[in-house]
């Protein structure tokens, strides 16, 4: 039972880790491309859209979260002003959510193993 528990709040966490990621990747990539007014506030909006989009994506499937989260990443930047194409805004957004996915995927899988539960 006590493996339970320390596995949920682990998964927590996670969950934390992965926007924190998102967030970091969301607000580095705003400065790259020159937005200095307001880059955490905007970083915050990205992010949150873009992990919105990546979590109903892990809902349906694994692959949906490689399709809405550079989507809701798309979306979400083309509010706010940042000069980058079309082509690039989604790249930018599939980078942005396999590089976060893909630490807190083998974080977790660590922390598991760590655990025993795996």
């Amino acid at each position: 039972m006590l493996y339970r528990i320390i596995t949920v709040i682990g998964a927590l966490v996670f969950v934390i880790a992965l926007f924190a990621l998102i967030w970091f990747f969301c607000r580095k990539f705003l400065e790259h491309h020159g937005v200095t007014d307001q880059v955490s506030d905007r970083a915050t909006v990205l992010a949150t859209w873009t992990f919105a989009g990546v979590s109903v994506g892990l809902v349906f499937a694994v692959v949906g979260a490689f399709v809405l989260g550079p989507w809701a990443f798309y979306r979400t930047l083309r509010g706010h002003d940042v000069d980058v194409s079309d082509g690039a805004a989604i790249w930018w957004g599939f980078g942005i959510v396999a590089a976060a996915l893909g630490l807190t995927a083998a974080g977790f899988l660590g922390f598991l193993k760590l655990v025993g539960a795996y």
